[in-house]
């Protein structure tokens, strides 16, 4: 096994990784509200543009459920070189054909491509960060994908130009990238053990580390929830269109804020106690949008501090996970991180679409405030019999539970 290249603190192979983050994040950002945007503009329904949407996420999360095995193999970097060069072919291809067929085979590949980068790319760092800095790595890598998703949008701009400039600005961004992390070394991830089948790595996996999926599943499905469903709530409660964009980039902005500082308190005092923390305040704030339906800058200003606050659940979640399992079960961990994500992506605009039209405008508020909340009674009671208990800060990664 070669040395772990962040334990020799290679500082620039993170900031690789960092960049073909930040570009992953990019393009997945540009992604869905282009497309949507050019298939309203065709005439396709909501329900199809929707159904459409979630062939991203099936191709995301089909490809993590085999992607682990090239990864031992042959290591990180060619996945993910193979699954950025998949997403740049995808997104040159996309100007040259318009049919829903056409676009939903781009985006299931598209999904393999980015799930392929974003797995090696996340696993990479879980399992080479040193205990005492892994909550600030893995923070900076869920910072750099969110900066490069809050940049994605604004490439939706191009399009005053040509219909192809944002596809073509985006896989050339890819390939810049691409030719970045063809110069970095390559690793490989621990062995899994040998006496466990997957089942009984999953469930042994599962068993462990819930406290830290949970988390990271709670992320996809309030970010989903919340770009898909909060606009149809402006819409029905009278809030013009440019404040609900600006409302939605605020609670983007704010979870940049707190995601280092976050980490390294998770560091510090321990991640379940940070995530118990941010979670029960998460809760609070969701609970008081509602009131403050009528005031737009209040509810601006309560959605920059929401996104401050639990805008770090999912990295703080890997991060937690990463303490809780030796590390031969950390490519499991990320099988089902990813899993839990996109199916908790695909659930949250239905959810909440459902409950705006069958309860009220503000119902997916308490929906949000709920889920955070539950999650605090769960840490409260839940103590499986040979978890790694308390996640010990300090406790270097890879110590095999019993």
């Amino acid at each position: 096994m070669s040395q772990d290249p962040l334990e020799t603190m290679d500082r620039r192979l993170l900031s690789v990784i960092l960049f073909v983050c930040i570009i992953a994040g990019t393009a997945q950002g540009l992604l869905l509200p282009l497309l949507s945007y050019l298939q309203e503009l065709r005439g396709v329904s909501p329900s199809m543009n929707g159904l459409n949407s979630a062939a991203l996420y099936v191709g995301m999360m089909g490809t993590s459920l085999f992607v682990g095995r090239p990864i031992r193999r042959f290591g990180y970097k060619p996945v993910i070189l193979a699954g950025g060069w998949t997403v740049t072919v995808m997104l040159a291809l996309y100007p040259l054909g318009s049919s829903m067929i056409y676009w939903l085979l781009l985006r299931l590949l598209t999904g393999v491509g980015i799930t392929s980068l974003h797995f090696a790319s996340q696993l990479w760092i879980m399992s080479a960060t040193p205990a005492r800095l892994r909550g600030r790595y893995i923070s900076m890598y869920g910072m750099a994908y969110g900066v490069g998703f809050g940049i994605g949008p604004l490439g939706v701009s191009l399009l005053r130009f040509d219909t192809a400039l944002p596809f073509a600005a985006a896989s050339l961004l890819f390939a810049a990238a691409m030719a970045v992390i063809a110069r970095a070394g390559n690793d490989r991830p621990a062995p899994p053990e040998q006496e466990a089948k997957q089942g009984g790595r999953f469930l042994r996996t599962l068993r462990l580390a819930l406290l830290a999926l949970v988390p990271n599943a709670l992320y996809a499905f309030m970010e989903s929830m919340l770009t898909a469903s909060f606009p149809i709530f402006g819409q029905r409660t009278g809030l013009e269109a440019d404040w609900v964009g600006i409302i939605l980039f605020a609670f983007v902005f704010g979870s940049l804020v707190l995601q280092i500082p976050l980490g390294v308190w998770g560091d510090r005092i321990g991640r379940k106690k940070v995530l118990m923390a941010v979670m029960s305040l998460g809760a609070l704030l969701f609970a008081l949008m509602p009131a403050a339906a009528g005031h737009p800058v209040l509810l601006l200003s309560l959605f920059a501090a929401a996104g401050a606050v639990v805008g770090s659940i999912s990295s703080l979640g890997m991060s937690y996970g990463v303490d809780l399992l030796p590390k031969s079960l950390l490519p499991t961990l990320s099988v089902l991180s990813s899993l839990t994500f996109g199916m908790a992506s695909i659930a949250g605009p239905n959810i909440g679409g459902s409950v705006i039209q069958y309860v009220s405008p503000s119902g997916m508020f308490y929906v949000l405030a709920a889920a955070l909340l539950g999650y605090v009674l769960l840490a409260a009671v839940y103590r499986p019999a040979d978890a790694l208990q308390a996640a010990n800060p300090r406790q270097a990664p890879g110590i095999p539970g019993p």
